[in-house]
């Protein structure tokens, strides 16, 4: 047995986790054998301002200096969102420091979102560098973010332990559903990551004026009520989506009886 493995590795043939699954449906096992490793992905973006904000990143892209290249762009997204976390833990002391939030969400939305365009009008893509690259700093801008907002008092860090938590279980269901259907889905119900920023920036704005709500014959930090309302959102869409990738996946690979 031991041998017989050995030998198998060894064998110039293309090994991949497939060849060592037992297929009792040939046509499956062709069928990915036949699949390129890195098949065409469709991007879904549905949300409510992606035909506005497609219109102002051609816009942006076809007016930026030929200096300034998308790997500048995706940079100038980390960093930004990085503020936006610094931005919340001197909020602690000093809520002032909140505008200075919404300023580094503008930048982190300029840079998170041109970068891609900038690339595909000036034929520069290479999809899997950019593609592992921009969701590995969507990954630490958005621990950054929460880090921040745990520190800044305005919300409870189990909360924001919670949300980053929902985050990246539904980047992780994004990120699987990409590989294995080929699709990316870069909005949820018609919300997305220009959505989320916005509605971030008119909480702190309402944080300057009325930090605390009343609910129920009770007051709750506002960002703790808004917080606990976005994760149960999103542990409902990771639900949702993981069921119904499953079905369809379920669907389209019915073994051969």
């Amino acid at each position: 047995m031991a041998s017989h493995f050995v030998a198998s590795v060894a064998s110039p043939v293309s090994q991949t986790m497939t060849e060592f699954c037992e297929q009792v449906n040939p046509r499956v096992l062709l069928e990915m054998r036949q699949a390129g490793p890195y098949p065409e992905m469709r991007r879904v973006q549905e949300s409510w301002v992606a035909a506005a904000e497609k219109h102002a990143l051609l816009w942006l892209a076809a007016r930026t200096p030929p200096w300034i290249g998308p790997d500048h762009l995706t940079s100038l997204g980390l960093a930004a969102q990085v503020g936006a976390g610094v931005c919340y833990a001197l909020a602690a002391w000093n809520k002032y420091a909140l505008p200075g939030v919404i300023a580094c969400l503008t930048l982190n939305w300029l840079g998170d979102s041109l970068d891609g365009t900038l690339a595909r009008v000036r034929r520069q893509l290479r999809p899997r560098y950019g593609f592992y690259v921009d969701h590995m700093v969507d990954s630490f801008g958005a621990l950054a973010l929460m880090g921040g907002l745990a520190l800044s008092g305005y919300m409870h860090p189990w909360i924001a332990m919670g949300l980053l938590v929902a985050f990246l279980m539904l980047s992780i269901q994004s990120y699987l559903a990409t590989h294995a259907l080929g699709e990316f889905r870069l909005s949820f119900w018609r919300f997305g990551p220009t959505e989320l920023r916005i509605l971030l920036a008119v909480g702190n704005l309402a944080l300057l004026w009325k930090p605390h709500v009343h609910f129920l014959a009770g007051y709750y930090k506002l960002f703790d009520a808004g917080g606990a309302i976005g994760l149960a959102g999103m542990a409902l869409m990771v639900l949702f989506f993981t069921g119904q990738n499953t079905l369809r996946l379920y669907r389209e690979e019915r073994i051969a009886k």
